[in-house]
């Protein structure tokens, strides 16, 4: 069983070891590589967890959660 959603928003390149230790522990990990994208996936996955690069090419981290939280 999925403990949790992780949805992991970074636009450089995410460790294949990070992911891959993800899941084998058990969690479901959706990457996105744009502020635009992330948002996407948090409106359709409702993910549990955001881990979040605050620099991000099209977008601020900061106003991305600002627009998750409203």
């Amino acid at each position: 069983t999925t403990k949790a959603n992780i949805i992991i928003i970074e636009d450089e390149k995410i460790s294949a070891v990070l992911l891959n230790n993800f899941r084998a522990s058990g969690y479901r990990v959706i990457s996105a590589n744009t502020g635009k994208e992330g948002l996407q996936y948090i409106t359709s996955e409702h993910p549990d967890v955001i881990l979040l690069d605050l620099g991000l090419p099209d977008m601020d981290g900061l106003k991305l959660i600002e627009q998750v939280r409203s």
